[in-house]
């Protein structure tokens, strides 16, 4: 009797995904026209999009009445092909005939990365002490136009993390500021679970050079710490108990914005961001983020013009536009596409990720990430 009814859960257990994966295949698709830009894509992986590309796969949203989206091939950008060989298509090659033609096709537009691909990443047998020039990248003049006409026609716009930083030239980089009615201070920075050059050998070297040109001292740091990297090559670290009271950065949500996007009301999040200032009476913003700074602490951010609290998600919900910005490397999360075939996976979320590990990346795709966008593409639809 032991084993009958053993072997009846392990059947239960096991049907669970089959049924999963037969909801998802007979769940109805719906077309909805998404325009991604990405031009960091380094492999056929596609990292830097496949978060949204799983939300796309999951919610089954497709390119046309029948194709459903697939993650290496349907956007715009820097394609990978055999070793050393790749291929551009981007909205470069685009008039502005078919950009116009694009906006009208297009029910929404994300620019998921625009920092690029340089030669010391693409071609393997290039010495890291030569020239890292850029292959390709930054916000160019048609992205600007696509951008100004999907504004126009009241389409949903989502962009995030170095969107507007470089490679992007300056000039690209005011219009989209004028736009969108934020502004780039020209600041970046992450989280480093240690600032000791003897235990972390990850550690950049012109981080440390560029601090040591900004300050004039030697770098001594020991404990973790948040490093802030301007556009001008200047450095402020802030060292846990020396500056800090919480050395990893949280992003704050509101009470409304965890209502509308079922956010977490705080996440930790010590990945790359950047710093920007929006224009209040325009955007809003639905979370912050947060640098928890002693005294100390807070001096050396005032000392530089570094804001402690500045949005981690900016929005413009009007009926003339829809406008996110994502001030974190928000898409690029280490999920696997093939659990986005499993209908109802997200109430299984906890397996797939350490809810102790603030470094575990896959955390925010399933806390903040998936749901946020997937609200977002909701009402867009």
């Amino acid at each position: 009797m032991k084993y009958k009814k053993l072997i009846l859960v392990v059947g239960i257990l096991l049907s669970i995904p089959l049924i999963m994966f037969l909801v998802w295949i007979v769940y109805p698709k719906t077309k909805f026209v998404l325009a991604i830009v990405d031009k960091t894509v380094l492999d056929k992986d596609a990292q830097e999009h496949v978060s949204l590309s799983w939300i796309l796969n999951y919610e089954k949203y497709a390119k046309t009445s029948e194709k459903r989206y697939q993650a290496d091939h349907d956007y715009y950008g820097f394609f990978p092909e055999d070793k050393n060989h790749y291929s551009l298509k981007g909205l470069e090659r685009f008039s502005e005939q078919q950009l116009d033609q694009l906006s009208i096709d297009a029910d929404a537009v994300y620019f998921t990365d625009t920092y690029g691909v340089y030669t010391n990443e693409w071609y393997t047998e290039r010495k890291k002490a030569d020239q890292n020039a850029v292959i390709y990248g930054g916000l160019s003049k048609q992205d600007l136009v696509l951008l100004n006409l999907m504004k126009k026609k009241h389409k949903l716009i989502i962009s995030e993390f170095n969107t507007i930083g470089s490679p992007t030239k300056l000039e690209n980089r005011l219009q989209f500021e004028k736009l969108f009615a934020m502004r780039w201070t020209g600041w970046t920075a992450r989280y480093f679970s240690s600032l000791d050059t003897s235990k972390n050998s990850e550690l950049p070297r012109w981080l440390i050079k560029n601090y040591e040109n900004t300050h004039q001292k030697k770098w001594k740091f020991k404990r973790s710490g948040i490093a802030f990297v301007n556009e001008a090559a200047a450095v402020v670290i802030l060292e846990d108990t020396t500056h800090l009271t919480q050395p990893i950065p949280s992003i704050e949500t509101s009470i409304t914005g965890q209502s509308k996007y079922n956010l977490p009301a705080s996440i930790k999040y010590p990945f790359w961001f950047d710093v920007i200032v929006p224009d209040t009476l325009i955007n809003h913003a639905v979370s912050k983020f947060k640098i928890a700074t002693n005294l100390a602490g807070q001096e050396e951010l005032k000392r530089f013009g570094i804001p402690q609290n500045f949005p981690a998600v900016l929005e413009h919900d009007a009926p003339d536009y829809r406008f996110f910005y994502f001030s974190g490397d928000f898409c690029d999360n280490p999920v696997s596409i093939k659990s986005s075939y499993f209908k109802g996976i997200r109430f299984l979320d906890f397996l797939f990720y350490n809810r102790s590990d603030a470094m575990d990346r896959s955390a925010f795709f399933w806390t903040f990430y998936r749901p946020m966008l997937t609200e977002i593409l909701k009402e867009s639809k």
